[in-house]
């Protein structure tokens, strides 16, 4: 295994890509390992594409991820997922939520969203789970935990941090009020395939 770990994350704003590299940074940081992140705002604002690495190892110099670097690439919105795919490694591991949420673009008549979407993933990625994060939320009675299920998993393709690592780390990262639902979603997101 490489001394190194590189993860993308993306999606758009109000979804929780930034809670979510910071659960994995401290993560990372408990299991004893060097971090460092790197977060860009796209239109920094609710619906702006946002994306975020984090990188943990022995000894980490940088923050940001080279195009094939990425091990784990986790996505909240399909399209997003396409957009960023230069970035995996071509055995990497892919974590795409069903999710679609149309962009100006295509609310205006602009573009198209495409139909084909999971085709397209099929096509682009060797390894990836594709799920329907947000319903598996919603089925836990809170939409906003789409990024904890997602981040769960995302686990499974970071063996190096154990379970209850992560549930430490989310509950360190997470108010106290959301600990516990968080912990189950993460729980819930670890068991799909």
């Amino acid at each position: 295994m490489s001394t190194e770990r590189n993860i993308l994350l993306c999606g758009v704003g109000g979804q929780g890509i930034l809670l979510s590299a910071k659960v994995i940074a401290s993560a990372a940081e408990l299991s004893g390992m060097e971090v460092t992140t790197n977060e860009i705002h796209g239109m920094a604002q609710r619906g702006g594409s946002v994306t975020a690495m984090v990188r943990f190892g022995k000894e980490i110099h940088s923050p940001l991820i080279l195009e094939g670097e990425a091990d784990v690439l986790g996505s909240l919105e399909a399209i997003e997922a396409l957009r960023f795919a230069h970035f995996l490694k071509r055995d990497g591991l892919a974590v795409v939520n069903a999710q679609r949420i149309i962009p100006v673009t295509v609310s205006t008549g602009a573009a198209r969203y495409p139909e084909d979407v999971e085709a397209r993933l099929k096509a682009v990625f060797s390894r990836y789970i594709f799920q329907d994060f947000l319903h598996l939320a919603n089925g836990l009675g809170d939409a906003r935990m789409s990024n904890t299920v997602m981040l769960g998993a995302m686990s499974k393709g970071l063996p190096e941090i154990s379970e209850g690592i992560w549930e430490d780390a989310l509950r360190r990262c997470v108010k106290p009020a959301f600990v516990e639902a968080n912990v189950q979603a993460f729980r819930l997101g670890r068991g799909q395939e």
